[in-house]
């Protein structure tokens, strides 16, 4: 019989990783030849999250969890529970059930053809805000366009692994992570099957904009160094509208004798300039700022408990 363990990040829960677990058995229980496992993981929770997961774990045998001395965000999750699997088969999903469990039969009925992953994209956006529907399909396009690993358009989480592959994910120590870039970086033959968005049943997302402006800049920076290019072809393209604009002004002072006042031309070309300037410094910082966070080994997470299953 093969094993397959299911990682849950958990942060402020309480209300759903019961149901959670209640709906998903009733589709694991379906499946034939496999033995499931949970791996949920505790991200810091303000709230009960892990009472009813030490709840959960002391009434089902199949339950083990781990809790994070504070909150480490999603990807810090990720990680530890792909480090506590020692099954076949890796599935990572969210508690709030918008992964719809039901697509676990199709996750597994792929992988016995013999894909080593199976993966699911959003094809409608429906349990979510329009803006952020927008915000999302924007940065999936502009990732695409400057990054030399395709990402597939509405990508989530929600897949299943093989042992093999989450092997190779966990080869790559960085200590900022981006899975959905990690996952495709890989490689494997991953099987896409499109599911429609659902609501949360209770609750709100944990997401912020802020957050996801963060998240969104992990990828950029993570998967790309066109900022960089960019920040020195801008560069480049000023200097010779510079230089061209010097050589007329030139010309018009030794030829035909005008005198060019440019008090306010000048003070807005500086002032441009040092935009450009301040810009490109931030991108330089934002790739520095995380080579220092990466060359000081700091640990992704720290475990202040977990069950001894």
């Amino acid at each position: 019989m093969k094993k397959v363990s299911i990682i849950v990040p958990c942060y402020n829960e309480e209300k759903m990783i019961e149901l959670f677990y209640v709906e998903s058995v009733k589709i694991t229980n379906k499946i034939e030849g496999y033995e499931f496992e949970y791996i949920l993981i505790n991200d810091g929770s303000k709230d009960d999250t892990l009472k009813t997961i030490k709840y959960l774990s002391k009434e089902h045998k199949n339950i083990k969890y781990i809790s994070f001395s504070r909150n480490f965000g999603k990807e810090a999750a990720i990680l530890a529970g792909l480090k506590n699997f020692n099954g076949d088969y890796a599935i990572i999903m969210d508690a709030d059930l918008q992964h719809p469990p039901r697509l676990i039969i199709d996750m597994i009925e792929k992988v016995e053809e013999g894909y080593e992953s199976v993966s699911t994209k959003r094809i409608d956006r429906s349990g979510e805000s329009k803006l952020r529907g927008l915000f999302s399909k924007l940065f999936f396009r502009f990732l695409n366009k400057i990054s030399d690993i395709p990402i597939v358009e509405g990508a989530t989480d929600f897949r299943i692994m093989s042992k093999q592959m989450v092997d190779s994910v966990l080869d790559l120590t960085e200590y900022h992570r981006f899975s959905k870039g990690i996952f495709e970086w890989v490689g494997y033959d991953t099987y896409w099957i499109e599911y429609v968005s659902e609501d949360r049943v209770l609750g709100e997302t944990k997401w912020s904009y802020i957050g996801l402006f963060k998240y969104a800049m992990e990828g950029i920076i993570a998967f790309s160094t066109t900022p960089l290019r960019l920040s020195s072809i801008i560069g480049v393209i000023i200097s010779i509208i510079s230089f061209i604009y010097f050589i007329i002004t030139l010309l018009q002072t030794l030829i035909f004798g005008k005198d060019l006042p440019g008090y306010a031309s000048t003070i807005c070309l500086i002032s441009f300039l040092g935009g450009i300037q301040l810009v490109a410094l931030g991108i330089i910082g934002e790739y520095l700022a995380r080579t220092y966070m990466q060359v000081k080994r700091r640990p992704n997470y720290i475990v202040k408990e977990q069950s001894k299953k």
